[in-house]
């Protein structure tokens, strides 16, 4: 039995998804902006594909702009909105655990003369609103709040952030990447306040390079990608058709499965953290166990439905994850998107996580799909290779 357990860092393409893609490939293949039938077909799905996005969060297809993926979305959003924003100030605000595609954009704001501030998390990986709030400064332009920590699971309360970034000042473009929360929870983005949101389809079971920026009427954009000027000019280049056919597919069967599924989840992560500390030296982050230590499925519902992030005392994270590849079963040892350059998780240093624990964690991420006989196969391989292992902890 293959056991896949990586799924925040991508998952497998449903075959919706896959047959839209193939369609778009081989029988709608037109350019969408070729006046002919061809073009117009393929320019249809384009049209039919935002609706269908703009529906799952309630917002105007005109606000949907395609990406190839979270990276993109990200830097579009930061970048683009900084520079347009540059006249009015020049000061930006994020949490202090972000993922790299929202880190490495805004500290190349700095060339182009901006002041970039991260601001801190408690240990169960939540943003520290007031102090966030106190960081605001007259020149403030631009803050970006993940919805869902693509390591430890933590999920932040991004309508009331945003609240009081807007209350402090409603000029101050609020960003979220939403990449590990699209899909799972129900995000209606001009309610909660957010101006741009980004979203990543491989995360949700659409093919890789798709995704899209949710743009709030009004929100300027400076473009980062110049040419024919597609996408209202803020994104030039022939949209891939096919990856933003799979992407509604994705979406919408999604959102169709994704209260059952949900609910499901939640179960499971639950046994799967009390079998987990049940292993000597064991250690969830970002969940707030009982008294006695065990983790309760009220605890447990704070925190993302698909991601577990533990670290195991004395082991290293690495050989950890090929003993457990030996086995069938596919984890990560943190961010899929940072491991061409490795070293110690900025996430778990931003949540207090201790220096035995830095190199020796582990994140299981499961998908809609995933089920218990797989999770209890996983289990009972970890309690045979975690005390082997946990021999040879470095002195």
């Amino acid at each position: 039995m293959n056991i896949y357990l990586d799924n925040a860092a991508t998952t497998r393409v449903c075959d919706a998804a896959a047959k839209a893609v193939l369609d778009a490939m081989q029988t709608d293949f037109g350019n969408p902006s070729s006046k002919h039938v061809r073009g117009l077909d393929a320019g249809n799905i384009i049209k039919n594909a935002a609706k269908t996005i703009a529906e799952t969060i309630d917002v105007k297809p005109g606000e949907i702009v395609f990406t190839s993926g979270g990276t993109e979305s990200n830097n579009m959003a930061l970048v683009g909105a900084a520079l347009a924003a540059k006249r009015r100030g020049n000061h930006v605000i994020a949490s202090g655990y972000e993922h790299a595609s929202v880190y490495n954009p805004l500290i190349s704001l700095k060339d182009f003369g901006f002041e970039v501030e991260f601001a801190p998390v408690d240990e169960l990986g939540h943003i520290k609103t007031d102090e966030l709030v106190a960081m605001i400064r007259p020149t403030t332009v631009l803050v970006s709040v993940m919805y869902v920590n693509n390591e430890v699971g933590s999920v932040n309360d991004i309508g009331a952030i945003a609240e009081a970034v807007h209350n402090t000042n409603k000029d101050i473009v609020f960003h979220c990447d939403a990449v590990q929360a699209y899909g799972k929870y129900v995000i209606y983005p001009a309610r909660l306040g957010i101006d741009l949101m980004s979203v990543s389809g491989h995360k949700i079971t659409a093919p890789k390079g798709s995704g899209f920026l949710y743009v709030k009427d009004g929100v300027r954009l400076r473009p980062l990608i110049f040419g024919g000027g597609q996408q209202k000019d803020r994104r030039s280049g022939t949209e891939n058709v096919p990856a933003i056919a799979g992407l509604a597919e994705a979406s919408k069967q999604y959102y169709n499965e994704r209260r059952e599924a949900v609910e499901r989840l939640f179960g499971l992560k639950t046994m799967f953290i009390n079998e987990l500390v049940k292993i000597n030296g064991t250690h969830v982050h970002a969940v707030k166990p009982e008294e006695d230590g065990s983790f309760s499925e009220t605890e447990v519902r704070k925190t993302a439905p698909h991601i577990v992030s533990a670290g195991f005392t004395g082991a290293r994270a690495e050989v950890l994850l090929h003993a457990l590849e030996e086995s069938g079963i596919y984890v990560s040892s943190g961010s899929a998107c940072s491991s061409n350059h490795p070293g110690i998780s900025g996430t778990l240093k931003a949540i207090g996580v201790g220096k035995d624990l830095l190199d020796a964690t582990l994140r299981f991420s499961f998908s809609f799909s995933t089920s218990r006989e797989e999770l209890e196969k996983t289990i009972g391989v970890l309690k045979e290779i975690v005390p082997f292992y946990t021999r040879f902890a470095r002195k």
